[in-house]
């Protein structure tokens, strides 16, 4: 370097500040599985809505699981057209090679890993793609990231389903239009104390427990920054609901389309409690400010988002004043719940400030609205 040393010094200086302030001023890397479903979708938006460059893979297997209604081409369009600088790959996460190839090219501040087969009636007739996508992917994605990318943080969207039908066991009384949980001390729903072993869990709930457990341990054994997010029912408008998963989505299109729908089990009257999209993403994002190892936590819509069956129908008629043509068949979903409503009291301790903010009727309105806009000529 030319020049006094008073004149290197400056120059070196200014070097230092330079790279620093490009340090600070670098742009954060988001990578999204599942990037065109629910979770993901609303994931790409959060976070591009905040600066970050995002990275979505996704390869349309819902439709493959679910045939068109699983279809999420429409929400992939939306994406591209809304934000262009998105970036999607389509890539099959059971691609262990083209997965470590991907990481080793690419890096990532955050991954969120919402791709999945979800459904646990469809699992029992493909046990191998449920495992190899639900277990065997997320494995990939854990060692690529271990691999190559071990600074960086990772939530899974893992599911109520680890506990089995543990939760079935809690006292209940039957109200008119809805189990309840008959002991005050259980109103508070289900926290991440309930045993994940010795019940029925469907093969689903299966192979997602293998996933979740291989989280915490990547997190614990290899000191990375990794959680668990226990859904119960996750649910919002980009939602490309099928029969077979899509609780409220579902219902609404059926409502909306006329379609029949079949309810299965319980008198109609089982309690799922939902979370809009965009609450599990801002909780996400306090993750990464503040990031844990290894944890679990429950996230769901808490005691005022929960709704019984014959309560959402009543809700969904009202908003979009249509009548539903249903059936009820006796025969209830094997390893379903009966009663389900997350306890959120160890989220709210571990991240002050995040809560659930949009109501159950905001979703209803929501989900409607984008059903009548997909559907209008």
């Amino acid at each position: 370097m030319e020049g006094s040393p008073e004149e290197r010094a400056n120059l070196a200086h200014a070097d230092c500040g330079g790279k620093l302030m490009n340090a600070m001023t670098k742009k954060k890397t988001l990578l999204v599985t599942g990037a065109a479903g629910l979770i993901g979708s609303e994931a790409v938006r959060h976070f591009s809505s905040m600066g970050w460059h995002v990275h979505g893979i996704d390869n349309n297997m819902r439709r493959d699981f679910f045939g068109p209604d699983g279809d999420t081409s429409w929400n992939l369009n939306r994406l591209r057209s809304e934000l262009p600088a998105y970036q999607h790959h389509v890539i099959d996460i059971r691609d262990r090679p083209g997965i470590q190839t991907f990481f080793e090219s690419t890096d990532f501040d955050l991954i969120i890993h919402a791709a999945a087969q979800p459904s646990h009636d469809l699992a029992a007739s493909r046990p191998f793609d449920d495992f190899d996508v639900n277990a065997g992917g997320t494995l990939n994605l854990l060692e690529a990231m271990r691999k190559y990318r071990p600074e960086a943080a990772f939530a899974f969207l893992s599911t109520n389903k680890v506990y089995g039908d543990a939760p079935n066991e809690i006292p209940l009384v039957e109200l008119d239009t809805r189990w309840e949980y008959a002991r005050e001390e259980d109103r508070g729903g289900i926290s991440e104390s309930c045993r994940i072993d010795q019940s029925k869990h469907s093969l689903f709930g299966a192979s997602k427990l293998a996933a979740d457990v291989m989280v915490q341990e990547y997190g614990r054994y290899f000191d990375l920054k990794t959680i668990c997010l226990r859904g119960g029912c996750l649910t919002g408008a980009a939602h490309s609901a099928a029969e077979l998963h899509g609780f409220l989505a579902y219902l609404a299109k059926c409502v909306v389309e006329g379609r029949h729908y079949r309810v299965f089990g319980y008198k109609g009257k089982q309690v799922r409690d939902n979370i809009d999209a965009s609450d599990v993403c801002r909780l996400i994002e306090r993750f990464y400010d503040a990031p844990r190892r290894g944890d679990v936590y429950n996230i769901g819509g808490g005691r005022s988002n929960s709704v019984s069956m014959l309560e959402a129908i009543a809700k969904l008629e009202s908003i979009a004043e249509a009548k539903l043509s249903w059936e009820y068949v006796e025969d209830n979903r094997s390893g379903d719940h009966i009663c389900y409503i997350s306890d959120l009291t160890k989220l709210r301790d571990h991240f002050p400030g995040w809560d659930v903010t949009v109501e159950l009727d905001q979703m209803l309105q929501d989900i409607v609205r984008v059903l009548r806009e997909r559907t209008a000529p």
